[in-house]
């Protein structure tokens, strides 16, 4: 027969199919499987629609076969078949789906059909690796068989053909190697598994393909007289299902066995410990989709770094579409792995990547809200693993507020821990809020690098001598991500070294204002012997037995200051906190400072500075001049004596 032209604007349409649209040559595998098992899916709805019994989905294989020889790969199937004017239609032109036109008059059998194609140039993939196609087609209910040919852009024909029974074989003769391509792999068992394991694992119908095994020959251990010996070994060929058929996703809770989730979260994402928590999540209506999420039991090796690729596997009808979808998961929840499968995506026209549209958005939000209720369902009922979970990626959640400035405050920060004075355990902060005070006015926090260091900071000395707990702020995000909280549930977070911690009284305060007026010269000479390495130095009341702390006024506190400051590209442009010197006007250094003025004024210098460095070393600040400073401390003990 004389070869036709495909029916399509021009040459160079085909031309761009095969070499433009798919990224992944790999993806050929893909695309004619899913084609195949299209075709399986037309048979069985038509025979269930025409009452047929006897057709198992289990006999109705999609069957891969290779001659290395030959360098040809086959896949055949058990499906509807194409009649002559079918494969015309459908393969002479391009951007035909027979699927999609069968899909759209059969819209009411969506539970039966799991019909994948969309665009009709899954097809062409094969092109990719192949400089021959010919598919081998009899449609069902006929008599007759067909034969379509074609090297590509040039044409094809269409020609009698011999078919026992209806469905259609494709044989792809690869294109020969070069020096960047390798088509050989494509014959190999090993590969065609990967990538079968990898697209297709779900695919509802069996693909089988023959697998070379090796068994030792029986007898064969022994001698003549029984004794052991190098036993002998042969090979043999043996059919072998490559695909898993039913996605545990689509199972029923009551269908799946003990530990099975956890053995494929094992196997799925090759993690070698339990996930902590297993999300499952089935809707229809807005967004419809099957979702079988994990909460890992560890962050990867490399979560917290640029690296990192947060994302779902993506299915379309069981078919592999993308392997990280980030626009499924927000940042903040980044750490979850898992799977969604929808029928309903807009698709690209290659499948490699979605159009961004409603029902994906609509999927993520309602996947988002499934999360968090999750992770609330843990934390009340398994605080354990939930302390484990926050451990782990509890950052990511204090991060996410912080970058929304605050957007997410009210999705996330129910679920924050945060160490606390009380007991030195982990707490919510509806914990602390429940257990404020009567008389409390602001949460309490102090930040640093430990809890230990913390818990004896001089500011937090009278709060907690009045009975109030702290938030302990160890990680370097948490007191910025309080401060774009601003609150919680109405009260209002404080640091311990902000100016007022709503404790004195009217009187008291006019009290310590006074005592700051009276001293003023003092202070202000103080504050001349420090020169820029302080704002202020002024009387508190905050301290009860300790002479002195550092504390800053405005935004900028001393532990963002030592955060900021320890970012890169801030070296040149260092931030500085406005430093406060707070001395206690209750402790007998203080008295001493007052004999010192105005005729000792060396002295004082000297008294400043060791208060100064005292008061860096309590905050983990470096010390300017240790050596100094250890002279100004050998120097008093001597004068002393």
């Amino acid at each position: 027969m004389a070869k036709k032209q495909f029916k399509a604007e021009s040459k160079r349409l085909l031309e761009m199919m095969i070499n433009s649209i798919y990224t992944n040559r790999e993806i050929f595998l893909r695309e004619l499987i899913s084609n195949a098992s299209d075709a399986t899916d037309k048979r069985y709805y038509n025979a269930l629609k025409e009452g047929q019994t006897g057709l198992n989905r289990q006999d109705l294989t999609i069957d891969l076969s290779v001659d290395k020889a030959a360098r040809t790969l086959t896949i055949s199937d058990h499906g509807c078949g194409m009649t002559k004017e079918e494969l015309e239609k459908n393969l002479g032109t391009i951007a035909k789906s027979g699927s999609l036109e069968f899909k759209k008059e059969n819209a009411d059998a969506k539970d039966e059909l799991d019909i994948i194609g969309q665009f009709g140039v899954g097809f062409y993939a094969a092109f990719m690796v192949a400089k021959r196609v010919e598919v081998t087609s009899r449609a069902q209910d006929s008599e007759e068989a067909w034969c379509w040919v074609s090297d590509g852009a040039d044409g094809y024909t269409v020609n009698p053909a011999q078919r026992e029974e209806c469905g259609t074989t494709i044989l792809l003769t690869l294109k020969d190697n070069t020096e960047q391509e390798n088509y050989d792999e494509y014959l190999e068992e090993y590969r065609l598994r990967a990538i079968v394991k990898k697209y297709s694992d779900y695919i509802r119908y069996p693909i089988r393909m023959p697998v070379e095994k090796s068994r030792m020959v029986e007898g064969s251990d022994k001698d003549a007289d029984g004794k052991d010996k190098t036993p002998e070994y042969e090979t043999y060929t043996e059919v072998e299902t490559l695909n898993s058929m039913v996605p545990l996703w689509k199972k029923k809770k009551s269908e799946v066995e003990e530990g099975e989730y956890q053995r494929f979260y094992k196997e799925k994402f090759y993690d070698f410990e339990d996930p902590l928590r297993v999300i499952t999540s089935s809707t229809e209506g807005l967004a419809t989709y099957n979702a079988l999420l994990f909460i890992p039991s560890h962050a990867p090796y490399n979560y917290y770094s640029r690296d990192y690729e947060k994302g779902l596997q993506l299915y379309s009808s069981g078919v592999l579409i993308m392997d990280k979808c980030a626009d499924l998961l927000p940042d903040h929840f980044s750490f979850v792995r898992g799977i969604v499968d929808s029928q309903d995506l807009s698709l690209n026209i290659s499948r490699e990547m979605l159009q961004h549209d409603r029902q994906l958005k609509l999927i993520a939000t309602s996947l988002e809200k499934k999360i968090k209720n999750e992770l609330e369902l843990m934390l009340k009922n398994d605080r354990e693993n939930y302390e484990k979970f926050f451990h782990e990626f509890g950052l990511q959640l204090k991060y996410g507020i912080y970058s929304s400035y605050g957007g997410t405050k009210e999705l996330l920060a129910d679920l924050l821990l945060f160490t606390t004075s009380a007991e030195k355990k982990y707490a919510t902060l509806r914990e602390y809020r429940d257990r404020m005070k009567e008389n409390q006015k602001y949460i309490y926090y102090a930040a640093g690098e430990s809890v230990a260091k913390l818990d004896v900071l001089p500011q937090n000395e009278r709060l907690k001598e009045q009975g109030y707990e702290i938030l302990y702020l160890t990680d370097e995000i948490d007191e910025f991500t309080l401060k774009v909280m601003r609150d919680y549930d109405g009260v209002e977070f404080r640091s311990t070294s902000d100016d007022d911690l709503g404790l004195d009284s009217e009187s008291e305060k006019e009290e310590i204002k006074k005592l700051n007026e009276d001293n003023h010269d003092l202070l202000a000479k103080m504050k001349e012997l420090l020169g820029d390495r302080v704002a202020d130095v002024v009387l508190t009341s905050r301290l009860k037995s300790y002479p002195v702390c550092l504390t800053a006024k405005g935004q900028i506190s001393l532990e963002m200051e030592k955060v900021l400051n320890a970012m890169p590209n801030v070296q040149e442009n260092q931030v500085k906190a406005q430093r406060v010197l707070e001395i206690n006007a209750q402790h007998p250094v203080f008295a001493a400072l007052t004999r010192l003025w105005p005729k000792q004024e060396e002295k004082l210098k000297e008294y400043t500075e060791i208060l100064y460095t005292q008061a860096l070393l309590i905050e983990g600040l470096p010390v300017e001049d240790p050596v100094a400073y250890t002279n100004a401390v050998c120097g008093l003990m001597t004068s002393e004596e």
